[in-house]
């Protein structure tokens, strides 16, 4: 039994089929295949059912997929911690980030941090943020970043900065003649938000104390800030948006922005790992990237600004 084998029936099992887990690990499928049935053989049990369409594990191969999840997450803390010790920024980092975070916050780091480190490779996911939460759990990220802090003893979070919401405000609504957008001013009729699930509505809709958000059934679905901005341009309704995308906006855009009254909403940009954490000259690095990357004023909250 090898490290590789228990690596090649995890890949198996995520994505239910021989040829993706083949491509994932970076292998033919003969290779893979080959080396899982010597396995198999080796334990004289089968692992997966073939038959099947997609692959499913057996009874007894989950419970070998469950303790393999667990061996290679113990053998990779070993190399952790070597590179903790040697304090080298090289491997694989896993970090798993909000969508409503990633498109604003990436460009402005990422790109430097690669440059300045090429022998690190960070693997970026855009998760919601009880997935995070579980990723973490499982050992399938090594950090995320998140919007507000989680209850959660298992996880260390750290404050990287704070960050605003904002109006996006089509020119036909009554409310684009206001300087800044009061909570009584909105209605949910024609407000554009994202499905439920993601923290990023649930703050605004508690801020805003709407009761009943009434959102098209094909915005809903959509789920996109960016779809939504763009029915603002169109010329309907209201959405909101991070402080980091109105500096992406173009003149044009930035007159549909509308600042919130005081005390304005305002986020709490996260970086969380689990406990069992070890590499933390990496992380240092990253969140001294990030936070070098952001405007100073949201490294710190403001007498002005309201935490949800």
């Amino acid at each position: 039994m090898t490290i590789q084998q228990l690596e090649y029936i995890l890949a198996v099992d995520q994505f239910r089929h021989f040829a993706r887990a083949a491509e994932y690990c970076r292998v033919t499928q003969p290779t893979l295949s080959a080396m899982i049935q010597k396995l198999e053989d080796e334990l004289g049990v089968k692992l997966f059912d073939r038959t099947l369409q997609p692959v499913c594990p057996t009874a007894i191969g989950e419970k070998i997929i469950s303790q393999a999840r667990i061996i290679l997450a113990q053998a990779a803390q070993v190399k952790e911690i070597i590179s903790e010790e040697k304090q080298t920024l090289t491997g694989v980092f896993r970090l798993g980030v909000l969508p409503t975070i990633a498109p604003y916050l990436l460009p402005r780091f990422f790109p430097q941090l690669m440059e300045k480190y090429p022998e690190l490779d960070i693997r970026v996911t855009e998760m919601k943020t009880q997935d995070i939460q579980q990723a973490l759990h499982s050992g399938d990220i090594d950090a995320g970043i998140i919007a507000n802090k989680l209850e959660d003893s298992f996880l260390i979070e750290e404050t990287l900065f704070y960050e605003q919401f904002y109006g996006y405000v089509s020119k036909k609504e009554p409310l684009f003649k206001h300087e800044v957008i009061r909570t009584s001013d909105i209605t949910g009729e024609r407000l554009w938000l994202l499905d439920e699930g993601h923290c990023f509505r649930d703050q605004l809709i508690r801020f805003c104390q709407i009761e009943a958000v009434k959102v098209s059934q094909m915005a809903y679905h959509l789920g996109s800030m960016e779809t939504f901005m763009r029915m603002v341009e169109s010329g309907k309704g209201i959405t909101f948006i991070p402080e980091l995308a109105v500096a992406q906006l173009s003149e044009e855009q930035r007159e549909l922005v509308r600042p919130f009254a005081i005390p304005r909403p305002t986020r709490q940009i996260v970086l969380v790992t689990s406990k069992d954490f070890i590499r933390y000259s990496l992380l240092n690095v990253l969140k001294e990237e990030i936070q070098a990357a952001i405007p100073k004023n949201m490294l710190s909250l403001q007498s002005v600004q309201y935490l949800l």
